[in-house]
C-alpha cells in the first residue's frame, strides 16, 4: 500500500440517519491523530427519502513540516478505498457508478432494504432482487463486508451511524484503533451510551467474522404449519409441500381448522388432476404456484381481516420498536380508514349485501358514500371497536364476499384440473392468473375486473379448444397477467389482449360532476387594480 497515497472514503446513506454525524466522527478522530483531512457531503433532496454522499479523503500519516497536501472535493470512479452504505440498494448503486474497484475498494453494507417509490407503486411484488446486489457487490469490490445495520440499530436503539461508524471501525481499514473512535464519540456528548453500544455490536461482528455468519442465518425460514398437519401435507406431491405448509399456517390464522382442511382438500384435488405428471417441471410449477395462490386467494384481505391484523399485540410492539419507544413511554396510534358500500356489503350476510350494492351501483353510490375515519387503536374505544370488527370472523362464511371468492376460486381450480393432465405450460401459466387479486375496495375491485376479464378471454378460450393450448397460449396468458399488475385501469391489460386476437372492450363512460361554486364574501372579492 502506499503511504503517501489518501485514504478515501465514501459513505452513502439516506436522508435522517445521521450520516452527516458519522461524517464528523471520522473527521474528528483524524485531527485527533494528527492526520490531514478533508470532507464534503451532497444532501438528498428529502429526509427518509434522499441518498445522501459524503466523501472523505485523510493522509495515512501525519503530513512533513511544511507540506499542504491537495484533496479532492468529491470521489473519482475507481478511486475510492472505502465504500459504507446504510441499505443495500445504495451500495448497489456506488457500484452502478463506478466507485467500487475490484482491486481496491471495501465495500461495508447493511443487508437491510428501504425501498423505494417504485419497488411499492407495482401492483405485484416489484422488490428489487436482492441476491443480484450480493452477487455483484462480492465480485466487484475487494473485499465485501455485509451485516444487517438496521437491526444493530433498532436493538441498541441508535442510529444507523453509529453501526455504520462500528462496522468501519471493525474493517480495519481505519488508521486509528477502535479506543480513539470511541472517545470521539464519548466527546460528542448526544446519545453517547446507545451509540457506543451500536458501535461496538457492530465492530465486534465485523472483527470477528460474525457478520457474513449472521447474514446467511437471517435468510427467512417461516413458520411450519403444526405438527399435527405433517401426515396430511405428506400427502401431497413434493412440489406443493413447502408452500402448502405456510399456506396452512396462513388460512388456519386467517379462518379456522375447517377451513385449513378445505384448502388442503383443494390442493388433493389438483393433485390427482395432475395424475403420474406430477413430477414433471411444468406440472410441478403448476401445482406448486397453485399451493402459493390459493392460500392468499382464501385468506383474502376484507375489514374483518384489517381490524384484526390492526390490533395485534405483536403490531403494537413492532411499532413501539420503530419508534424506539422506552418503557413507560406512551405511543398513540390512529389508523386511518375510509370504508364505503363495498365493504360494507362485503362483509353483510350474501342477500343483504347483493342488495345493498345493487342498490349502490344502481344510484352511482357506490364510490360516493365513502367517508374518511380516524380511529385512535390506542384508545380504549378505538381498540374495542376493532375488536369487534375482528371477532365478525365467525361471520365470515355467510358474507356476500365470501360467497363470491369461493365462487371464483372453484372455476379457477375446475380450470386448472383440465389444463394439468392437458397442457402443463398453460396450468403453469394459469396457476398465476389470481395474482391480479389485490387487497380491498377500489383495489380490490380493479383485481376482480382484471381476473374476469382475463379468465373470460384467453382461459375461456383456452378451455372451449379442440387442440391443448401450447407455449404460446401460456405466453400470452403470462403477459395479460404483467399487463393487470402494470396499470390498474386496465388500459394496458385492453391492448394486451388485443395482441392476443381479442376484441377489445369499448370504452368506459366517465360521469360529469358539476359542482357549485363556493360563495365569497365581498371582503374576500378581489380588488381591481389601477
Amino acid at each position: 500500500m502506499n503511504e503517501n497515497r489518501p485514504l478515501t472514503i465514501l459513505i452513502a446513506a439516506l436522508g435522517g440517519e445521521g450520516g452527516g454525524v458519522l461524517n464528523d466522527w471520522i473527521v474528528g478522530c483524524a485531527l485527533d491523530q494528527g492526520l490531514p483531512v478533508q470532507a464534503t457531503s451532497v444532501p438528498g433532496v428529502a429526509q427518509r427519502t434522499g441518498s445522501t454522499s459524503y466523501y472523505v479523503e485523510m493522509m495515512r500519516s501525519p503530513a512533513p513540516d511544511g507540506a499542504q497536501p491537495v484533496f479532492a472535493l468529491s470521489p473519482m470512479p475507481g478511486g475510492v478505498d472505502v465504500v459504507v452504505a446504510s441499505e443495500l440498494l445504495e451500495a448497489a448503486r456506488t457500484i452502478e457508478r463506478g466507485f467500487v474497484h475490484p482491486k481496491r475498494t471495501t465495500l461495508i453494507s447493511s443487508s437491510s432494504r428501504v425501498y423505494t417509490t417504485q419497488e411499492k407503486m407495482q401492483m405485484g411484488d416489484g422488490r428489487f432482487d436482492e441476491s443480484l446486489a450480493h452477487a455483484a457487490a462480492r465480485r466487484l469490490s475487494a473485499k465485501y463486508l455485509t451485516l444487517d445495520m438496521a437491526a444493530l440499530a433498532a436493538e441498541h436503539r441508535t442510529v444507523i451511524s453509529a453501526v455504520m461508524f462500528g462496522a468501519l471501525a471493525g474493517s480495519g481499514v481505519l488508521p486509528w484503533s477502535r479506543e480513539v473512535c470511541e472517545r470521539i464519540i464519548r466527546a460528542g456528548g448526544v446519545g453517547v451510551a446507545t451509540s457506543l453500544a451500536g458501535f461496538g455490536a457492530a465492530c465486534d461482528a465485523v472483527a470477528t467474522g460474525a457478520a457474513h455468519e449472521a447474514f446467511a442465518a437471517a435468510q427467512p425460514a417461516g413458520r411450519a404449519a403444526p405438527e399435527m398437519w405433517a401426515p396430511l401435507l405428506a400427502t401431497l406431491p413434493a412440489a406443493m409441500r413447502e408452500n402448502a405448509a405456510h399456506g396452512v399456517v396462513r388460512v388456519l390464522d386467517y379462518q379456522d381448522a375447517a377451513y385449513a382442511r378445505q384448502y388442503v382438500d383443494r390442493l388433493q384435488r389438483l393433485a390427482a388432476a395432475a395424475g403420474d405428471a406430477q413430477g414433471q417441471p411444468m406440472v410441478a410449477r403448476a401445482l406448486a404456484e397453485a399451493a402459493r395462490y390459493l392460500a392468499l386467494w382464501m385468506s383474502y384481505e376484507d375489514v374483518i381481516r384489517v381490524a384484526d391484523l390492526k390490533s395485534r399485540r405483536s403490531r403494537v410492539e413492532r411499532i413501539r420498536s420503530e419508534a424506539r419507544a422506552r418503557d413507560g413511554e406512551i405511543v398513540r396510534i390512529v389508523e386511518y380508514f375510509k370504508p364505503g358500500v363495498d365493504e360494507v356489503a362485503s362483509v353483510l350476510p350474501g342477500g343483504l349485501g347483493k342488495r345493498l350494492r345493487d342498490w349502490a351501483v344502481k344510484n352511482n353510490r357506490l364510490d360516493t358514500l365513502n367517508r374518511g375515519m380516524h380511529l385512535p387503536s390506542t384508545h380504549v374505544g378505538g381498540f374495542l371497536m376493532l375488536r369487534m370488527l375482528a371477532k365478525m370472523r365467525r361471520m365470515r362464511r355467510g358474507s356476500l364476499r365470501f360467497r363470491e371468492e369461493q365462487e371464483a376460486i372453484e372455476r379457477w381450480l375446475a380450470a386448472l384440473e383440465k389444463m394439468l393432465p392437458l397442457s402443463p405450460v398453460f396450468a403453469a401459466a394459469l396457476a398465476e392468473v389470481p395474482h391480479v387479486l389485490k387487497g380491498y375496495g377500489d383495489t380490490h375491485r380493479r383485481g376482480r375486473a382484471s381476473f374476469a376479464r382475463i379468465f373470460d378471454t384467453l382461459v375461456v378460450r383456452a378451455l372451449e379448444s379442440s387442440t391443448p393450448p401450447g407455449a404460446d397460449a401460456a405466453q400470452e396468458l403470462r403477459g395479460a397477467i404483467a399487463a393487470a399488475l402494470a396499470e390498474p385501469e386496465g388500459r394496458e391489460l385492453e391492448k394486451t389482449l388485443e395482441q392476443a386476437g381479442i376484441v377489445p372492450l369499448p370504452p368506459v363512460a366517465k360521469p360529469i360532476v358539476w359542482m357549485k361554486k363556493p360563495r365569497t364574501s365581498r371582503s374576500q372579492e378581489a380588488v381591481p387594480s389601477r
